[in-house]
Parts: structure tokens; sequence; C-alpha cells
């Protein structure tokens, strides 16, 4: 029979403690399986959510913007221009700040840490888009760069080739009234607001305009597309096509864009006003600081930016200084100025050899790829003039990224306008920055970054972007480009024109400078030839604050590379930290700054 345990028995106290103990751990853990099963479930929920969120935001984003969804290799609303109506804007407006209302209701703590990143990298975007909306800039409508007065520049950036596209491209020509109709009322809001750009650059939009009222549809720039139909066509459609094309163009394109003449010379362009900086508009001051830190990523002032700018001016100077002596000119630095825009020597006498010479640099370059990447973007890039509608009235270059479903590489699109103002010393410059190792590699890899949300294969943030493209430009050194001192002239003269953008934008918008005060700054310090600079300085008066996002994009990655040669020695592997800068697509310069930080601790 058992003997009942005595009161106070050693033996027996440590049973019960044993027991009690273990229920006790018992308790804890089935508490702590509750509380993880707890955490679980509400990660799953809000990525769940997040997801769903990112998904719908997107839809809305490419139905929104037709145009961006054509360019991407999405067909569906191949037929539509995109509503840009005053009420469309507001109700775009609502629904972007719906959306971050969202976005502010997930709980980011409990994320994974792919999706903390893309829930701070969303919010931002969000935020910026909602801060801008206040500023109205579309009641500003117009640029020289692009627009409403070109739209048949479409046509170079979308697949028209089968019989459906072609249908397709007739249906979007049949509503150009109304995007012209919608482009004017927002001219209007604009004028009776107060809200006008200035006269200088909006000089140049009536010969663009003009270029589309042509006396024979056939001379159109939106037929273009009917002169090169496919011969696997029938001949009873390629005939119908170039009849509904003369048809709709005659009845429809050329009209609207006679309304767009009358109304643009008529009422917009004497309404324009005489000063050229975004601070001499309403909240103008305000609208600029916004613009800067946006555009930069940073916090940094615009008077803290123009004096960046003056370093870096002061610095490339010297270098340039060294390479002047190199060559054994003897005159002064302006002299070596007018001497490279001068001499012949520097200079191509026709267009189809300059083009030859960039489709050879380009050549040149990409073999050379593998010492500097570990990981290369599948996508080709193809380089194409500029075309002449546009090229008088922009720059030398640029890119456009390639189709989302892969129907279309990416374009390195050069102007050939003018041979005559187009050194050869820019060439390998321009071409590092605009395709390899700049653009094309870092947007084409971002693009096959599939296990991002689209929100960020497809956007980005400017200061990563073109930091990554100036960047790129020193890198020309590692693959056997500048061997030419004229050549590293070149490059440091494209360095100068980012470092010159930081003072002259600054200048032009915050500080009250003249036109002719900017454009001589730029003469006084950089070789490129007047022509560019004068259609440099008066992009920079339409498009306040993006040109600051170059110079202090580079100098971050700069810094970064340095920190990591340091800290690294030998260990330091050039491929590796490229792959690891491009990895993660476009950052903004701080969350760019953590991720590198953290790849170099690592290491």
């Amino acid at each position: 029979m058992p003997q009942p345990v005595a009161t106070g028995n050693p033996d027996g106290d440590n049973a019960c403690s044993i027991n009690q103990g273990l229920g006790m751990v018992f308790r804890g853990l089935g508490l702590a399986l509750m509380l993880f099963a707890a955490s679980a479930a509400a990660q799953a929920d809000a990525a769940t959510e997040f997801k769903t969120l990112l998904d719908e935001h997107w839809e809305w984003t490419l139905a929104s913007a037709p145009i961006m969804a054509s360019t991407m290799g999405d067909r569906r609303r191949n037929q539509e221009w995109g509503d840009m109506s005053l009420g469309a804007i507001e109700q775009r407006r609502q629904d972007t700040k719906a959306f971050l209302r969202r976005v502010y209701a997930i709980d980011r703590a409990v994320l994974n840490e792919a999706d903390q990143l893309n829930h701070e990298l969303f919010r931002r975007h969000l935020e910026d888009q909602v801060d801008e909306y206040r500023f109205n800039a579309h009641w500003l409508p117009f640029s020289q760069r692009g627009g409403v007065q070109n739209m048949d520049n479409l046509a170079n950036r979308v697949r028209i080739s089968t019989l459906q596209d072609y249908d397709d491209w007739l249906a979007r020509l049949r509503k150009i009234d109304d995007v012209i109709d919608q482009t004017i009322a927002l001219a209007e809001q604009g004028r009776k607001s107060g809200l006008m750009p200035p006269r200088i650059v909006m000089e140049r939009i009536p010969d663009q305009i003009a270029a589309q009222v042509v006396e024979f549809p056939v001379d159109s720039p939106f037929f273009r597309p009917f002169e090169k139909i496919p011969e696997s066509f029938s001949a009873a459609n390629r005939e119908r096509l170039r009849a509904e094309a003369i048809e709709v163009i005659e009845g429809t394109v050329i009209p609207a864009y006679r309304k767009l003449d009358r109304y643009f010379n008529n009422k917009y362009l004497p309404a324009t006003r005489e000063s050229i900086g975004l601070s001499d508009l309403p909240n103008g001051a305000a609208w600029y600081e916004f613009r800067a830190r946006s555009y930069t990523t940073t916090p940094l002032t615009p008077d803290e930016i123009h004096r960046i700018g003056l370093d870096e001016v002061k610095r490339i100077r010297d270098e340039m200084m060294l390479v002047i002596a190199e060559v054994g000119f003897e005159g002064t630095f302006q002299e070596f100025l007018e001497h490279l825009r001068t001499d012949p020597q520097f200079y191509f006498d026709n267009p189809a050899d300059l083009y030859k010479e960039y489709l050879a640099t380009s050549k040149r370059i990409d073999p050379e790829l593998v010492k500097l990447f570990g990981k290369l973007p599948r996508m080709p890039y193809g380089v194409q003039p500029i075309p002449d509608s546009i090229a008088p009235d922009t720059t030398t270059a640029y890119y456009s990224r390639p189709a989302a479903d892969g129907s279309r590489a990416g374009i390195y699109w050069v102007n050939l306008y003018r041979p005559e103002v187009r050194p050869k010393y820019e060439i390998e410059v321009l071409s590092v920055h605009e395709a390899m190792p700049g653009h094309h590699l870092q947007l084409a890899l971002q693009q096959e970054l599939g296990e991002m949300p689209e929100f960020r294969r497809f956007t980005g943030f400017t200061a990563f972007v073109e930091g990554w493209g100036l960047y790129s430009e020193r890198l020309g050194y590692d693959l056997g480009l500048y061997k030419d001192p004229y050549s590293r002239f070149g490059q440091l003269t494209y360095d100068m024109w980012r470092a010159v953008r930081l003072v002259v934008d600054t200048g032009i918008h915050y500080k009250g400078w003249t036109r002719q005060q900017a454009i001589d700054f730029f003469k006084d310090n950089a070789a490129k030839t007047e022509h560019d600079i004068v259609n440099e300085v008066d992009r920079y008066i339409v498009w306040p604050g993006q040109a600051l996002a170059y110079k202090i994009g580079q100098l971050k990655i700069l810094q970064l590379r340095s920190r990591a040669e340091l800290e690294l020695g030998e260990r330091f592997d050039i491929r590796a930290f490229h792959d690891e800068l491009l990895g993660a697509g476009a950052l903004p310069l701080d969350l760019l700054e953590r991720r590198m930080d953290k790849w170099i601790a690592t290491q």
C-alpha cells in the first residue's frame, strides 16, 4: 500500500517543484507557440494584403497611362492615349491618396525583410506623388522637348507590325482631337491661375506644331507607319489601312493640330512669362525645394547643392588643366575651349559618318564589360538616330528602355542634327553613359529582376539611375577607352557638365539667375558647343530639379566604392561590388548606402 508523502520531505518537495516547473515550461511553450502562430498569421495576412495592394496599384498605373503600357509591350490599351482631363487628374490624385492610406494601414514591422523594403519604397513613391499634386504641374502641359505637338514619335517606341497593331494605331489617331482638347483645357487652367512657362522656351514650340499642319495627309508624320506596311499583309488590307489613315489624318489629325496651332500662337504664347525660374511662380520656391529633395532623394537644400556644384567645378577644372598641359596647348583655358569648339578636326562633316562612329564605339565597349560585371542583361540594345522632328530642340542623346515583354530592345538614341556641333571626343563618354555600362545595363538588369514587384522593376529614382549613368562614365577607363588625351578631356567635360548643372539649375530656379548668366557660366567651364549649351540650359528651365540628380547620385556611388575599397583592401572585388549595387534596382541614396554598408560588413 503506498505510503503517504510526509510534509517537509525534501525528495517530495523536489518532485513537486519539477512537476510545477515542467508545467510552467509547457504552458510557456504553448503560449509561445500560440504567439508564434498569431505572429505568423499576422505576417501572412499583412503580406497578402500588401501584395494585393501592389497588384491593384500596378494595374491602376497601366490603366492610367496607356502610352507607358504600350511602350512596355502591354497592348490591352493600344487604342488609348490616356485621359488628361481636369476631372481625371483630380480622380488620380484622390486615388493616390487612397492607396497611400492603405499603405499606412499595413504594419510594416510584421512583413519579411524583402517586403519591408518594398513597403518603404512604395510609401516614398506615393508620398512624393501626393506632395507634388499640390503644385499643379499638370497645368504646365507644354515642353519644347516633346509632348502633344509630336505624339507621332510614339510610333518609334511601340510595336506596329501586325494588322491589329495598325488598327490600334488608327484608333489612336481618331482620338487625337480629344487629347488636344484636354491639353488646351489644362493650359487654360494654368493661364487663368497665373501658372505659365517661360516664353523663351515656349517660342520653340510653334515650329513643332507647324510640322503637323501639312497640306497632304501622306506628308503627315503620323502617316509614316503606313509607308512600310509589311508585304505579308494582303493587298486588300494594305489598301484599306492606307485609305483609312489618309481619311483620319485629313479629317481628324490635321484639323486638331490646326486648332492647337491657333490656340498656342494666338492665346497661350502671348501670355507666357518673361522670367525663367520656378521660384518666380506662386509657391515656386517651395516647389523647387521639393523637387530638389525628390530628385536627389536627399534632404539637401538648393543652397547646399549650389555649393557642392561650385566645389566640383573647381576640382574638375584643375584636372582639365593637366590635360591641356599634356597636349601642349599654350593659350588660356577659354582659348582651349574655343579651339575645341571650332577646329574641324574634332567634328564629322556629315550625319552618316557620325552615326557610324556611334555604332563602332558601342561595339567596341560591349566585349570589355565582363571585366567589371558578373551579371549582364539578357536584353540587347540598338543605336538609332533621334527623329528629325525633335532633333533640333533636344539633347545630344538619350536612352529608352526595352519593352517588358521582350518585343523591343533598348534604344540608344543619338542626335545627328548638325554634325558640325557634335564633337568626336564626346562619343566614347556619351556611349558609356547612355548604353553600356550605363543606362541600358542598369535598366535592363532591373527589368529582369523578376522577384521584385513591378513598380520597382519599371520605375525608379532619378538620383540612382542618372547617378549610375554618370558613375559609368568613369568606368570607361577600365574598359580601355579615353586613350586619346582629347577623349579624356571629353570625359572631364561630361563630368564638368553635370557639376555645372548643380550650379546652373539652382541658379535659375532659386537664385534669380538669367538665362544668359546660365549660358555664360556653362560656356566658361565646359567644352560643349554653344548649340548644345543653349539646348541644355533650356532643358533645365523647363524641367526644374531633374538635372540635380546626376552629380549627387554619382558622388554617393563614388563614396560607397571608396569606402568598400578602403575597408576590404585586397578582398575588394569590383565585379561583386557592381553586382550588389545593381542587384536591388534603383534605390534612394540613403537606402543604397544602407545596402552597400551591409554588403561590406559581410565581406
